[in-house]
């Protein structure tokens, strides 16, 4: 394994990185949106000829730029990461709870199992062209999720609710942007029918059941206890 320096949000700092690479992924981050056409673009000029990419939850730049590319590609559109649950650690280990504004059920997928997708479909054929929904294999409240982390961990846990702004505010403090906090926010206030249908696609895909919620937590419990 060669390791190179450079980052995707400055591709040309890739350049050399991408000598000889015919397969490629992308993984849609904040900031990719205005530079990632052009890390696409030297992708290929440079002899990629398959592109798998992690969408950012909608086909925006990126994406458009990956389907209208050329070559080969497939979209990877999982649901909600099970490691955004990660996001509860300082209030739990501080205090015992969780706060959300809101308690709807959310078919969580779990990372592994999408970077596993990911490999796949860039090494296997038959994908092209594919864009492919990703769950877990349950849709789950966070009233359902904090019940199980409590089991994982042995401690109780509290569901606080807090209103839509208060939700909003919270993400800016983090140094989101006010339309990317209420984007968030939104999603989860009104979530889609994909966000909470399971569906089928990693088992079909890998040949295994996908990872529960409670795998999750088993892996990382110890990060949730002070």
């Amino acid at each position: 394994m060669d390791l190179v320096h450079g980052t995707h949000t400055a591709p040309q700092t890739l350049d050399a990185a991408l000598e000889g690479v015919d397969r490629l992924h992308i993984t849609v981050t904040a900031g990719l949106a205005e530079v990632g056409p052009e890390l696409v673009r030297r992708a290929v000029d440079r002899g990629v000829r398959r592109i798998t990419v992690l969408w950012g939850g909608s086909v925006g730049p990126v994406e458009q730029a990956v389907a209208e590319s050329g070559v080969e590609w497939t979209r990877l559109e999982p649901q909600e990461f099970m490691s955004n649950t990660l996001t509860w650690v300082e209030s739990i280990r501080a205090e015992g709870v969780v706060r959300e504004p809101y308690d709807l059920p959310s078919a969580l997928v779990h990372e592994a199992d999408i970077g596993a997708v990911a490999a796949v479909a860039l090494l296997d054929d038959g994908h092209l062209g594919q864009a492919y929904n990703l769950t877990g294999p349950e849709s789950l409240t966070p009233t359902q999720r904090t019940k199980i982390l409590s089991r994982a961990i042995g401690r109780d846990i509290t569901l606080v609710p807090i209103t839509h702004e208060q939700a909003v505010e919270r993400l800016l403090g983090t140094g989101v942007s006010r339309a990317d906090a209420e984007y968030v926010v939104g999603w989860y206030a009104d979530p889609n029918a994909e966000a909470m249908t399971v569906v089928d696609t990693v088992e079909r895909l890998i040949g295994r059941p996908p990872r529960t919620f409670e795998q999750w937590t088993a892996e990382h419990a110890d990060r949730f206890v002070g």
